[in-house]
């Protein structure tokens, strides 16, 4: 059975969700409660904490499993094994960036044009450091505790922040001068609970069903109905993502079409499709999707 440690902070609501969406609900007395557990039998128990922790934790073998950002994993240099990318963050499907800003006036225009000393404002010392000393440039890095984008022009010339957008440092008068890391949400797992045939499987097990949510996200499945005569016309009027299942009806009354499309697609599909000659169209909501 799995030890699994869950974020808590910005990726809190969203990792909820997810989990609970694969039918992996998490339980806990409250929401301050950082203990908590999952009815299913391949997890043993449940810890929710910092992701900046996260990483460390899962290497040392406190946890087989965990949920955090590349960005962690990198600027603890942990030793885990990535089952592969989550791809949702706080508030979008996309992936944060850490990136290097200046002010929005500064005549800087590259790394490289940066003074010896130059002071720098970060919750990711050691990426920021190792990226200074990568580019030769002699910097004054300062850990952040939060506000970071605050602290410029008064307190240190440059941060390195995160971002998903950019909106937030555009709002604070700062500018990207560089991008430091993208990084997406991931699972990762101890070496040693992953060398483990029986453990592995149960990792596995466990991301094919988060998975199968993320890619069922933005995506509903349409049935319909066509006679012989319009099933070219219907077929063409369907998005190319996949070949649609056409099965033939009862004594040869027609065909019964269904194929999955982007719900963004809807509201346009459905009247096309009813155009196109189709009837009967149903269009139903999609918890997972596994290939």
């Amino acid at each position: 059975m799995l030890k699994l440690v869950l974020p808590k902070g910005s990726l809190e609501k969203a990792t909820m969700e997810l989990f609970d969406a694969a039918d992996l609900g998490v339980r806990r007395g409250s929401a301050v409660n950082y203990k908590a557990s999952i009815d299913d039998p391949r997890i043993e128990s449940v810890r929710i904490l910092r992701p900046q922790e996260i990483p460390t934790y899962v290497a040392d073998g406190l946890f087989d499993l965990g949920i955090t950002g590349r960005d962690w994993v990198e600027e603890t240099s942990s030793d885990v094994v990535s089952l592969g990318e989550l791809q949702y963050s706080k508030a979008t499907t996309n992936p944060i960036r850490v990136v290097l800003a200046v002010p929005g006036d500064s005549p800087v225009e590259q790394v490289a044009d940066l003074p010896a000393g130059v002071r720098v404002s970060s919750e990711y010392p050691e990426l920021t450091k190792r990226f200074f000393a990568e580019r030769g440039v002699d910097a004054d890095i300062r850990l952040s505790y939060g506000a970071t984008e605050a602290k410029v022009p008064d307190i240190v010339d440059c941060v390195v922040d995160i971002t998903e957008t950019g909106s937030a440092l555009k709002a604070a008068g700062l500018r990207i001068l560089d991008t430091i890391l993208v990084s997406y949400t991931e699972l990762v797992a101890n070496p040693e609970a992953y060398s483990d045939p029986e453990k592995r499987h149960s990792m596995e097990q466990v991301m094919t069903l988060l998975q199968g949510v993320l890619e069922a996200r933005g995506k509903v499945l349409v049935k319909l109905n066509v006679s012989p005569d319009s099933l070219d016309d219907v077929i063409a009027a369907l998005p190319a993502l996949k070949t649609p299942t056409v099965n033939e009806l009862y004594r040869g009354a027609g065909y019964a079409v269904e194929t999955v499309v982007p719900k963004n697609e809807i509201n346009v599909l459905i009247p096309a499709l009813r155009d196109a000659g189709a009837t009967d169209i149903i269009e139903l909501p999609i918890s997972k999707i596994v290939h």
